[in-house]
């Protein structure tokens, strides 16, 4: 059987990829008061293959960082030392596995906050009122804390800590949360960022915030362990741009200067609900703009993620829903087997079997 594109060998940087499937990162709050728990190393060495590429879920980088209850973090020594048994894992089966990093900003509340304090944002404009954030267990959105220009060299800081940490655990890499509407995000879009100081207005002063934390990740750790995710067109959590392929252009022109190893986009044309708007290719300037690997996500199935391979479009598919119901997601790839349906409402619970690491595999005795 002659490969398929998605199933060829990708050099990224110094690491040697077998397959160009990533298992895209995925919140599942199963890490009980931010720590990841042993049954998180089930779940990634099942998908892990020799030679393939995983991002963990977003990772917390401090305690104000906060927002989800049961998202893990990687600020303190007993974090970091339950990540080590799951990368350990990841690594035994020969996979690649890199950390995201994210700090939430304003999609918090006053009770994810230590002593009630409010969540920090490039603002002081909280986010619409809603209960839920797909899914994911939220009970509202308090009003944000506006950062004082002073304070963002300290989330900078945590930002870098947080990389550091993510390579003592054993991670090969970092992936920066810059997409969805959380803290960084918030600063890059114009609908959200109302700040007049050197962090607002213009999208040279937007994007300095995004880029600063890169620079200093990428210091702390190497470059080629760096990289970024992106969703310039989205909306999610409020948080849109007047001008999305201006942003989207610009930011993927700027992280050239800091050689970092991918930058992670996710498609406007993002499945939303059970329903995918087709809008193909739409992200190629920044894909000719990069310099480094490019991957996309965004509701990619088997045969459009083989044509952007083939067609140049992308190095790298992320795949979230589909690789968190078939475990052996490559392996059906390369079969063109029938895949599981993934179902929505275990997605954010804690049970720590069904619907996380009970999705069959095409044979029963796999693992």
């Amino acid at each position: 059987m002659s490969k398929i594109p998605l199933l060829t060998t990708y050099k990224m940087g110094k690491l040697h990829l077998s397959h160009r499937i990533v298992l895209a990162p995925l919140t599942r709050q199963r890490s009980n008061n931010y720590v990841p728990q042993p049954h998180a190393i089930l779940y990634y060495s099942q998908r892990t293959t020799n030679g393939g590429l995983l991002i963990a879920e977003a990772t917390v980088i401090s305690e104000i960082a906060r927002g989800y209850p049961d998202t893990p973090g990687i600020w303190t020594k007993e974090q970091v030392d339950a990540w080590k048994p799951i990368v350990k894992a990841v690594h035994d089966k020969g996979g690649i596995f890199f950390c995201q990093i994210w700090h939430v900003g304003r999609v918090s509340n006053d009770d994810s906050q230590p002593n009630g304090q409010a969540p920090i944002s490039s603002t002081d404009k909280p986010i619409s009122p809603q209960v839920h954030n797909g899914g994911m267990n939220m009970t509202g959105y308090s009003p944000p804390r506006r950062l004082r220009t002073d304070e963002i060299p300290l989330v900078i800081n945590d930002f870098r800590l947080a990389a550091k940490n993510a390579i003592e655990a054993g991670f090969d890499g970092v992936e920066i949360h810059g997409a969805h509407g959380y803290l960084i995000d918030q600063f890059l879009k114009d609908q959200v960022n109302d700040r007049t100081d050197e962090y607002g207005g213009t999208l040279e002063n937007r994007c300095r915030f995004a880029l600063e934390v890169v620079e200093a990740v990428a210091n702390e750790i190497g470059p080629d362990r760096v990289g970024i995710r992106l969703s310039p067109y989205a909306n999610y959590n409020d948080c849109g741009d007047s001008n999305p392929e201006k942003l989207a252009l610009y930011m993927a022109e700027s992280l050239n200067k800091y050689n970092i190893l991918y930058c992670h986009v996710v498609e406007p044309s993002m499945i939303k609900g059970e329903e995918k708007l087709e809008t193909p290719y739409s992200l190629l300037p920044m894909r000719r703009a990069f310099k480094g690997t490019f991957m996309v996500a965004g509701g990619y199935g088997r045969e459009d993620g083989n044509r952007a391979v083939e067609e140049n479009f992308a190095d790298l598919v992320a795949y979230g829903r589909l690789f968190l119901a078939n475990p052996d997601l490559p392996r059906r790839f390369e079969l063109n087997a029938p895949l599981n349906k993934y179902d929505r409402s275990t997605f954010y619970t804690s049970d720590p079997v069904v619907g996380y690491t009970d999705y069959p595999f095409l044979h029963s005795n796999a693992s």
